[in-house]
């Protein structure tokens, strides 16, 4: 996490250096300030998607404090006043700041009028934080009710690239006429403060704990999975799998995840940039199919935490549990593999890499996850978010994703290279074929291995993460 910090500061503080100079070279005719307040509403947009997925709200235990003699609205006071240390609010600032000091320097614009927009941007920043908390609070627990304001976002955006309502041209506008007139600076200020008093409205008047003392009432549901008895042997652990997915939030998050994920291709795929690049199309095709095999497999057997001392004492042979985990990511790599065939449109080599990778992801990658699994020793709470949740990710997580991806990249170059990319792409399906017709043989090794770290794994999750 620490290196993640480091790494995101850089990138953010190299940004800000390099914009203006970049702006400057490639739009000489226009004044690099200009361009950024044309497209600030835009990347507020995004920062607020960003912060929604990935920034955890600011929280404090206030069963202690409601027998202390402490204000209400002191505690609340010191939980909103606490966000404004975290660490999304100071990457606007690498940029910000030496983007203003540029155009002091370059003298476009005097240093009160600069001060006075950076800190205007700093404020817009500070909006969107405390926008952010009223917005998870209210779609966190329903995504589903946010995606109708990420559908307007986009038939903004749509208007502005088409020319029919320029949004940018209108955000262009308000924030030049700032920079001339710094005492505007006030309306910024004066909607950080209402969406502060919304927040703090919001927290005041659910400082109780009446509404967590009562017991939700839901109607039980069941699902008939008669139909996985067809598998075999492997029945149970599958429909226990499915089960665990259907009704815990970070693993049905992975589904939903991953049907998202398809749509990468219309980002990569129409990009000029990317024109004869085809090795670069092995780790979108990876990604794609295998997206669902990743984010489930990388925590095998961490799912199972919760209850696996007692299947760990059960006479439960180990190869039939890996072979349910092996079957339940081929039937999502066979799934998502069909749900891209639509990428045809692009043309045939680009479904022929998606259909090799799929192949590849069933045959090779599978078994190095499951492999990677035997050395997985922490625990997961089902019912946490996903997002910003690194709960259950050690060093084997990290470390596992590059030979999932790379190696078929440099495979796939490397035949590229030396014969064509019909070759690559035959060598690539060949590799999966080949790990596919192995599967029992490398299923009964990884086996072995989780019999032999049995124990190590058991007292692993006996670890509660603070």
């Amino acid at each position: 996490m620490g290196f993640l910090v480091v790494y995101f500061l850089l990138v953010f503080l190299v940004l800000g250096i390099a914009l203006y100079p970049l702006l400057e070279k490639n739009f000489p005719d226009q004044s690099p300030l200009e361009i950024v307040n044309s497209f600030v509403i835009f990347w507020l947009a995004i920062e607020l998607v960003f912060r929604f997925f990935m920034q955890s709200l600011p929280v404090m235990n206030i069963k202690p404090l409601l027998v202390l003699p402490i204000k209400k609205e002191s505690v609340i006071h010191f939980v909103l006043l606490k966000s404004l240390i975290s660490i999304y609010n100071i990457f606007p600032l690498l940029v910000v700041v030496p983007f203003g000091i540029f155009n002091i320097v370059k003298g476009n614009y005097g240093t009160l009028n600069m001060i006075g927009w950076m800190f205007a941007m700093y404020v817009l920043a500070l909006i969107v934080n405390y926008a952010n908390f009223l917005i998870k609070k209210k779609f966190a627990e329903n995504i589903k009710a946010f995606l109708p304001f990420v559908v307007l976002g986009m038939v903004f955006f749509g208007l502005d690239y088409y020319g029919v309502f320029k949004i940018t041209t209108l955000s262009g506008l308000v924030l030049d006429t700032l920079v001339l007139q710094p005492v505007l600076i006030l309306a910024p200020i004066i909607i950080l403060v209402g969406f502060y008093l919304l927040n703090f409205k919001y927290l005041k008047s659910n400082f109780y704990l009446d509404s967590s003392l009562q017991s939700k009432v839901e109607e039980a549901k069941t699902t008939d999975l008669s139909w996985t008895k067809r598998f075999g042997e492997i029945a149970p652990f599958l429909q226990l799998d499915l089960k665990m997915i259907w009704r815990n939030k970070r693993p049905k998050t992975t589904v939903w995840i991953s049907l998202i994920f398809l749509a990468y291709g219309l980002i990569i795929y129409p990009n000029p940039a990317y024109d004869g690049f085809s090795p670069f199309f092995v780790l979108v095709g990876i990604l794609m199919t295998g997206v669902f095999m990743l984010n489930y497999g990388q925590f095998v057997p961490s799912w199972d935490s919760n209850y696996y001392g007692m299947m760990m004492s059960q006479n439960i042979p180990m190869k039939q549990y890996l072979a349910s985990k092996a079957g339940l990511m081929s039937v999502s790599i066979v799934i998502l593999a069909i749900l891209s065939t639509p990428y045809l449109y692009f043309g045939w080599k680009i479904l022929a890499i998606n259909l090799a990778c799929a192949l590849y992801n069933l045959g090779v990658n599978i078994p190095i996850l499951l492999f990677a699994g035997s050395y997985n020793k922490k625990r997961i709470d089902l019912e946490k978010s996903p997002f910003m949740n690194y709960q259950g990710t050690g060093a084997t997580q990290w470390i596992v994703g590059l030979p999932l991806m790379l190696i078929p990249t440099l495979i796939f170059y490397g035949f590229y290279k030396l014969v064509n990319a019909e070759a690559a792409i035959i060598a690539i399906a060949i590799i999966g074929i080949v790990g596919l017709v192995m599967r029992n043989y490398l299923l009964n090794k990884i086996a072995a291995g989780y019999t032999k770290r049995k124990y190590a794994t058991l007292n692993g999750f006996k670890q509660q993460e603070n």
